[in-house]
């Protein structure tokens, strides 16, 4: 394949990439993606998602649809600020899940780790899968492996669809990332508003906990 800097391994005739978007995000679900396939036989420009333009990922998303198997994994606001588990943990969940729904025994492929021990992380994700399958994680996968590209770019489609649901329930929420000044401002406006934070807030987030203190503070000062 031709692309940017991300090319298939010739040994792998049949193999997965997996990837998440979402990790970072004060609002919202994260996903996860995996992607069964030939890396030859991928589309074009395939490439680490966070390299591509919206549109230029809505037409990738469709292309390895058609020439791939793919699983995608959602994992909800709710499931993401219970205390009894960590991201890292969560991380683990959604690639394996995704995995799940495409893997079969004897399929071997890269996860972008989400951990800094990246063996323990493929191995975290290859005993959460049901199938026997040969998981290898590495740091910036999505740059190195074409089918993790691949997956980069089917979680972020999935992941920008999902804002765009909540754009249609809230108005403007920005991307949903903590350094996004729409984000916030959505988020200080709607607690100032209704006195609580939205569904689709992470509440475990610091960026939430600020919104609260200060519509607390602002009621404070008004009192």
């Amino acid at each position: 394949m031709t692309g940017t800097g991300v090319a298939g391994n010739a040994d792998d005739a049949r193999a997965f990439g997996v990837d998440e978007a979402g990790k970072g995000p004060v609002l919202g679900s994260m996903f996860a993606a995996a992607v069964v396939g030939d890396p030859d036989g991928l589309p074009d420009g395939v490439a680490d998602s966070k390299r591509l333009s919206a549109a230029r990922r809505e037409e990738l998303d469709a292309a390895i649809r058609a020439a791939c198997e793919v699983g995608v994994a959602e994992v909800p606001v709710a499931r993401i600020d219970d205390p009894a588990t960590d991201m890292n943990a969560l991380t683990v969940e959604a690639q394996a899940s995704a995995l799940d729904a495409v893997a079969a025994d004897g399929l071997a492929g890269h996860v972008d780790a989400g951990d800094v021990d990246e063996a323990r992380f493929g191995r975290r994700v290859a005993d959460a899968v049901a199938a026997d399958v040969d998981v290898t994680a590495a740091h910036g996968a999505d740059d190195e492996y074409a089918l993790v590209a691949a997956a980069s770019v089917v979680a972020k489609v999935a992941r920008d669809s999902h804002v765009d649901a909540l754009a249609d329930e809230y108005g403007d929420v920005g991307s949903g990332y903590p350094g996004d000044p729409t984000t916030r401002e959505f988020l200080r406006e709607y607690v100032r508003e209704h006195g609580a934070l939205p569904e689709c807030a992470r509440a475990s987030w610091q960026t939430s906990a600020d919104a609260l203190a200060a519509a607390e503070q602002a009621g404070l000062e008004e009192f």
